[in-house]
C-alpha cells in the first residue's frame, strides 16, 4: 500500500498481507497490540444522547425475523456492548453524528454459506434530527465482506474504488474519501482470497457521492472521523472473529490532500503522458479529478460537474484487491488475450467498459476504463470511447508501473 513495509522489516506482499495483524489468535508473526479496555461503568452509563436498536440477526435483504430491542442511554445495561460489533463508543459517535440521538441496528458476524462473496455482517447506525425519530440527520452502514465486482452485479467498484479515495497512510491496506472508507481485513483471519475472490474488507458509506468535493472543510472533517472509524470498527471485528491484533490509528493530517477538479491536460488525459480523448469528446471530458499514487487504486473521473463523473480509468496495483475484476475480464465481453512479447493477461472489452488483468512483477495488475454515463460528442459521432482509449492506457499505465511492454489489439467491433 502506502510503503510496503510490514512488521520485522520486509516489504512486498498484497493489500491483505502488508502492516496487519496477523491472524488467529497465537499467530507469532505479527506482534498483536494489546485491546483497549471497556471503558469505566459510569462512563457508558452518563454517555451522550444515543438510543440503540440492536438486531441480533440481521439487516436488510437478510433479516430473519429476529425481534428488535430499544432503549435509551438512560436506561441502557451497563455491560451493553457499544454499536458495531462494540466499536462505536461515545466518542467515536459523537465525531461521526455529533451531538444527536442514533439509533443502531448490527447484525451477527457469520459467513453466509449461500454467498460465493461471502457476506460476513453489517450495521447500520442513524443519527435524527428530532428525539421522535421521524427526521433522520445522517446514516452510516459498516459491511464486512468479500467485494465481487461488477461481473456478479455487485458496485463495490463504483463506491469504494472513486477517485477522491486515499490511502490511510501508517501501512494501513486500506483507503478513505469524505463518504466512503475501506480496510482490509488479514488473511489469515479471513482465509486467502480465491482465483475469482477479492480479500474480506470492512467498508464504510454515510451519504451519497455526489456530496464528497462540496465543502472542503466539512469534507476534511468527514473524511478524518471516517478513517477513524474504519480502523476502529475492522479492530471491533478482528475480536469478534477471535483474530489477533490491532490496526494503529491513522494520523488525519497526514492524509493526502482532498482530490479536486481541474482542467484535463492535452496529452496527459487523466495525469497519464501520452493518452489523449479523441476530438469530438474533448469538451465533455474537459475536467478531471486525479486520485493519488500511493495506495491500492489510482483512479481519474473525468466530465460532468459532479462525482463520479461520466467517465472512470482505473489502475488497481494492489494483487488481491485486481481480483474484484477478474469475472469481468474473463466474461464481461470480447475477450482480450495476452499480447506476445508482454505480461500474462486476459481481458474483456464491450461498449461501456473494458478490463485487463495483467501478471506484472508484484504480482496482478487490473486497468479498468468505464463510462458511469453517457458522454456527448460533437454532432454524435465520436467513436466508442472505451475502444479509443483502452489500448492507449493499458501501454501508457504498463510502463509507469514497470510492467510493460503491452500491447493490446482489440478484436474489430461488430456492426
Amino acid at each position: 500500500m502506502t510503503d510496503g513495509t510490514q512488521p520485522g522489516g520486509t516489504t512486498g506482499g498484497s493489500m491483505a498481507d502488508r502492516t496487519q495483524p496477523g491472524g488467529t489468535t497465537g499467530d507469532t508473526a505479527w506482534a498483536a497490540e494489546g485491546v483497549a479496555p471497556r471503558p469505566p461503568w459510569l462512563k457508558r452509563l452518563v454517555r451522550s444522547r444515543v438510543a440503540r436498536a440492536v438486531t441480533a440477526a440481521g439487516l436488510v435483504g437478510v433479516l430473519l425475523g429476529a425481534g428488535t430491542v430499544a432503549w435509551r442511554t438512560e436506561t441502557l445495561p451497563l455491560l451493553s456492548p457499544d454499536p458495531c460489533w462494540n466499536t462505536f463508543d461515545s466518542e467515536l459517535t459523537e465525531r461521526v453524528f455529533g451531538d444527536r440521538e442514533t439509533v443502531a441496528e448490527t447484525q451477527r458476524l457469520r459467513p453466509d454459506p449461500n454467498s460465493r462473496t461471502a457476506v460476513y455482517g453489517q450495521c447500520r447506525i442513524t443519527s435524527y434530527k428530532d428525539e421522535a425519530q421521524e427526521r433522520a440527520a445522517k446514516q452510516l452502514t459498516a459491511q464486512v465482506r468479500r467485494p465481487a465486482g461488477y461481473g456478479r452485479q455487485d458496485v463495490w467498484p463504483a463506491e469504494f474504488l472513486a477517485a477522491d479515495m486515499v490511502p490511510l497512510g501508517s501501512g494501513l491496506p486500506g483507503m478513505v474519501s469524505p463518504v466512503r472508507a475501506w480496510l482490509a481485513l488479514p488473511e489469515g483471519c479471513t482465509g486467502r482470497a480465491g482465483i475469482l475472490s477479492a480479500p474480506a474488507v470492512v467498508d464504510l458509506a454515510t451519504g451519497d457521492l455526489a456530496g464528497s468535493g462540496l465543502i472542503p472543510e466539512n469534507d476534511l472533517k468527514n473524511r478524518a472521523a471516517l478513517a477513524a472509524a474504519v480502523v476502529a470498527v475492522t479492530n471491533g471485528v478482528l475480536r469478534e472473529l477471535g483474530c489477533s491484533g490491532t490496526y494503529p490509528a491513522p494520523v488525519p493530517d497526514k492524509l493526502p490532500a482532498l482530490v479536486g477538479w481541474q482542467d484535463a491536460k492535452p496529452g496527459a488525459f487523466c495525469g497519464v503522458k501520452g493518452l489523449s480523448v479523441p476530438t469530438a469528446y474533448s469538451d465533455s471530458l474537459g475536467r478531471v479529478r486525479v486520485g493519488p499514487d500511493g495506495g491500492a487504486t489510482r483512479t481519474c473521473e473525468a466530465g460532468g460537474r459532479y462525482a463520479p463523473g461520466d467517465l472512470r480509468l482505473t489502475t488497481v496495483v494492489d494483487p488481491t484487491l485486481a481480483q474484484v475484476f477478474a469475472d469481468e475480464a474473463g466474461y464481461g465481453g470480447t475477450r482480450l488475450d495476452r499480447t506476445k512479447g508482454g505480461p500474462e493477461g486476459f481481458g474483456s472489452v464491450d461498449v461501456t467498459r473494458g478490463v485487463y488483468l495483467a501478471q506484472c512483477q508484484t504480482g496482478e495488475v487490473a486497468f479498468v476504463i468505464e463510462r458511469m454515463k453517457a458522454v456527448s460528442s460533437v454532432a454524435g459521432k465520436g467513436p466508442n470511447l472505451i475502444r479509443a482509449l483502452l489500448p492507449k492506457y493499458v501501454e501508457a499505465e504498463a510502463e509507469r508501473l514497470g510492467c510493460g511492454p503491452i500491447r493490446l489489439t482489440l478484436p474489430e467491433a461488430l456492426e
